[in-house]
């Protein structure tokens, strides 16, 4: 549920969780979203600005959280700006298994964006395409000139072992994302290599099937998709390995326009001319194609 914080007039949201159902949620959101962690770059995990305790309901709390915004709204406009996604979502894996941690259920609702770079007044919490005071349109820019975080969220079904416990062998839980092989199969799993598949199918769901030109990504895709778990690369190796395929890919590839593979092709025309007209753009002002890169 929507709030809005009277300290400063901040947007927030309130997340009702009960213990007896996910029991390390609020540990674990607070280690990752409050504690000394909050602050390091590769964190993409959400912030925790405070917790709710709800009197006569001991079971219950609610975590204070930022309004977010889904990872794909407003859509991506540029190959630079997806290479970005995938990037920062990469990173926030990364970041999660050097500290120990299976997010288990990394599917696309539990990847989020920070509005704030790109609406400079925000939209209303019921309706992203109204403005905050419900009347019109919330005003946007793009990937490109506002660069953004993608963040991580929900970490309900989320699991932190010890050293001594890795690797781990875990019943399967079930996640949004129902075409996991070894969910389907219902075997003791390692639940690493899970994250790496559900990362991967936000990939190929958003990206590669609904746009031309991924084939350079393709490749990496499917190794991480394979039904063996245990085949799949680990989020180290793959990002080396998309390092080196970004690294391959020229400016230009990286301007170039997402084109949907099914597009009207008088819109695909205007969408062209628009395209253009913001690229000589970007390239005048020296905007780098990939928003976040590091140099």
């Amino acid at each position: 549920m929507d709030a809005t914080r009277v300290s400063d007039g901040e947007l927030v949201i309130l997340k009702k969780i009960e213990k007896s159902v996910h029991p390390y949620e609020e540990e674990l959101t607070r280690y990752l979203g409050s504690g000394p962690l909050a602050s390091e770059p590769e964190n993409h995990c959400i912030p925790l600005l405070d917790v709710l305790h709800p009197p006569n309901e001991p079971n219950v709390i609610m975590l204070v959280l930022p309004l977010l915004l889904p990872f794909n709204k407003p859509p991506f406009r540029t190959f630079g700006e997806a290479i970005d996604f995938m990037q920062q979502a990469f990173e926030g894996i990364k970041f999660l298994h050097d500290h120990l941690i299976a997010h288990r259920d990394c599917m696309y609702l539990n990847i989020m964006m920070d509005p704030k770079p790109l609406y400079p007044n925000m939209f209303h919490p019921a309706d992203l395409h109204k403005s905050r005071d419900w009347e019109g349109k919330p005003k946007h820019y793009s990937r490109t000139t506002h660069p953004t975080k993608y963040i991580l969220i929900d970490f309900g079904i989320s699991r932190r072992y010890r050293p001594e416990d890795m690797p781990p062998l875990e019943a399967p839980i079930w996640s949004a994302d129902r075409t996991v092989p070894e969910n389907i199969k219902e075997e003791r799993c390692n639940p690493f290599p899970t994250d790496i598949y559900l990362i991967a199918n936000v990939i190929r769901v958003y990206f590669l099937d609904r746009y031309d030109g991924f084939d350079f990504i393709s490749p990496l895709i499917t190794d991480m998709m394979q039904d063996d778990a245990e085949k799949r690369p680990t989020i180290d190796v793959v990002i080396a390995r998309f390092d080196q395929i970004v690294g391959n890919l020229s400016k230009w590839k990286l301007r170039a326009r997402l084109k949907k593979r099914i597009e009207w092709s008088v819109a695909g025309l205007f969408r062209s001319g628009a395209h253009i007209i913001r690229t000589t753009s970007y390239i005048l002002r020296g905007l780098d194609p990939i928003p976040t890169r590091k140099t």
